[in-house]
C-alpha cells in the first residue's frame, strides 16, 4: 500500500498549486488530524493508523450529513458532501450493500449463525474481512436483515 500520508502531502500541494481552496482546505484538515494523533501517542504513525484515521474522518462526515438532513440544515450537509467527496478519494474503493451482503451470507455459512442472539459471533468473524472497505453501520444493517 502507498504511503496514505505522502499522498496527501502531494495532493495538497497539487491543490495548491491548481488553486483548488476547497481541496486544499480538506486535505490540511486530514493532515492536521494525522498530525494530532501522532502528537498524542508520540510516534509515527504507519499507512493503517493513517487510513483508520481517514476513516474516522469520513464516519464524522456522514454523520455530519445524517443530523444535518434530520434538523433541516441542507447547506451544511451539502458542505459536507463535498467534503467527503474530496476525503473519499484518499480510502478505498467501499463495497456497496450487494456485496456486504455476499460476504455476510459467507460468514454466516462458515460461523453457522442463525439468529440475532449470536450477531456477536457473526460480527467477530465478519469485520476482520470488510474493515476499511464497509461502513459498520452498513454491516449491521446487513447481518440485522439477514438475520432476522
Amino acid at each position: 500500500m502507498q504511503d496514505p500520508k505522502a499522498t496527501l502531502q502531494a495532493a495538497l500541494k497539487e491543490a495548491m498549486v491548481n488553486k483548488d481552496n476547497l481541496r486544499r482546505d480538506v486535505i490540511r484538515v486530514l493532515l492536521s488530524a494525522i498530525k494530532q494523533v501522532e502528537i498524542d501517542s508520540q510516534k509515527e504513525l504507519n499507512a493503517d493508523d493513517v487510513m483508520v484515521i481517514l476513516q474516522k474522518e469520513a464516519k464524522k462526515r456522514r454523520e455530519s450529513i445524517d443530523e444535518a438532513l434530520r434538523v433541516g440544515r441542507a447547506e451544511i450537509a451539502d458542505q459536507e458532501k463535498i467534503e467527503l467527496a474530496v476525503l473519499e478519494g484518499f480510502l478505498p474503493k467501499q463495497l456497496s450493500r450487494e456485496e456486504v451482503s455476499v460476504i455476510v451470507k459467507e460468514v454466516i455459512a462458515q460461523t453457522g449463525v442463525t439468529t440475532l442472539k449470536e450477531k456477536g459471533k457473526l460480527m467477530g468473524a465478519l469485520m476482520p474481512r470488510v474493515k476499511g472497505l464497509a461502513d459498520g453501520k452498513l454491516v449491521n444493517d446487513v447481518v440485522s436483515e439477514l438475520l432476522s
